[in-house]
């Protein structure tokens, strides 16, 4: 999994080039920012960020500027291991277009509740802090990104 993760500000990340942890507020996780100490810079996430709680994933549903993608899996589910790398394929095809997060069920029973997740995985997607679509089971990276497209199309229009 990736360097990245969450607090109430937004995505802290860690700088490639001197290591420097570096927040990118929700509100700007469109653009690419400026390491603050070695001024490279640090482009918008290109994998998955694990949500470590309530607080975190309700500011990053909400607050995002990019549509966020929810991956609600649990580690002892043989379909969510499936997803897994695709889930990062479109991670990484979608950076600067969308954030794509994961919640272990297994660890966020609450979260997972709140959001009626009665099979895994179970994909939800957000724009603007509102829920747009949401699907359940394995599917390629590929049947990922339609999903995604086809809904965020219908959310604009």
């Amino acid at each position: 999994m990736s360097a990245l993760s969450l607090d109430n500000q937004g995505l802290v990340t860690t700088c490639s080039h001197c290591g420097q942890r570096n927040r990118i507020p929700y509100e700007q996780l469109h653009h690419t920012i400026r390491c603050g100490k070695c001024h490279e810079d640090i482009p918008p996430p290109g994998s998955p960020v694990n949500v470590d709680g309530d607080a975190h994933f309700e500011a990053l549903t909400k607050r995002s500027s990019l549509p966020v993608l929810v991956d609600f899996w649990a580690p002892w589910c043989g379909p969510c291991k499936m997803v897994a790398p695709e889930f990062e394929k479109v991670a990484s095809a979608e950076t600067g277009h969308l954030v794509v997060a994961k919640v272990n069920t297994e660890e966020q029973h609450a979260l997972a509740a709140r959001h009626g997740i009665q099979s895994i995985p179970t994909l939800i997607l957000f724009a603007g802090g509102r829920e747009v679509a949401r699907t359940s089971g394995a599917r390629p990276a590929a049947a990922i990104q339609a999903f995604v497209q086809e809904h965020l199309a219908h959310a604009r229009a």
